[in-house]
């Protein structure tokens, strides 16, 4: 996979591999042990009916292992 610098995947769109926008990139984790990222921190769009796992802000979190692509969006299984 190419090297994405983190800048330019702030506030890109999120994407479902199914076409559904499921939101905006708000901020990534990442595990300090290890360096690995771990989840996408996700502004969810205004209606909110996807199965992901959420923060206390209502954010989703979504595991980098189901990022599929990255280009004009970021596009996750879902």
């Amino acid at each position: 996979m190419p090297t994405i610098l983190a800048e330019n995947l702030s506030e890109k769109a999120i994407t479902g591999s199914d076409g559904t926008h499921i939101g905006i990139l708000h901020n990534i984790t990442m595990d300090v042990e290890n360096g690995q990222l771990e989840n996408l921190i996700v502004d969810p769009r205004a209606d909110g009916n996807e199965n992901f796992a959420t923060d206390d802000y209502g954010h989703y979190l979504i595991p980098v292992d189901r990022v599929t692509a990255v280009k004009d969006h970021v596009i996750v299984r879902r």
